[in-house]
């Protein structure tokens, strides 16, 4: 049989750079306590819109633990609870990448 072809994202992932390290901080357990410990906190509202975040990703509704000052790598500022807030993934993906892209 052929072998399977590696998406690009794939490709990426597994490449070392400081991209790859950041990438898997967003896999682990660790992150995925921390996430949830933010929608706890939050108690699933989005803190930009106030709407509950109840949907299942990749719903418009879905929670996102967004970070409000972007980490750029930066690991004090990617694991620090009270610089990630919930959203909504329609703000997220819409008005927080706006944001992001301005402020570029």
């Amino acid at each position: 049989m052929g072998q399977r072809i590696r998406s690009t994202r794939e490709i990426r992932d597994t490449r070392y750079s400081a991209d790859a390290t950041v990438r898997s901080w967003y896999k682990s357990e660790r992150w995925q306590e921390l996430r949830r410990q933010v929608f706890a906190r939050d108690l699933y509202t989005c803190q930009r819109s106030g709407e509950l975040c109840i949907g299942k990703h990749p719903a418009p509704n879905s929670p996102v633990a967004n970070h409000k000052i972007p980490h750029h790598g930066d690991p004090e500022l990617f694991w620090d609870i009270d610089n990630i807030e919930t959203v909504t993934k329609a703000v997220h993906d819409s008005l927080i990448q706006s944001e992001e892209r301005k402020a570029g």
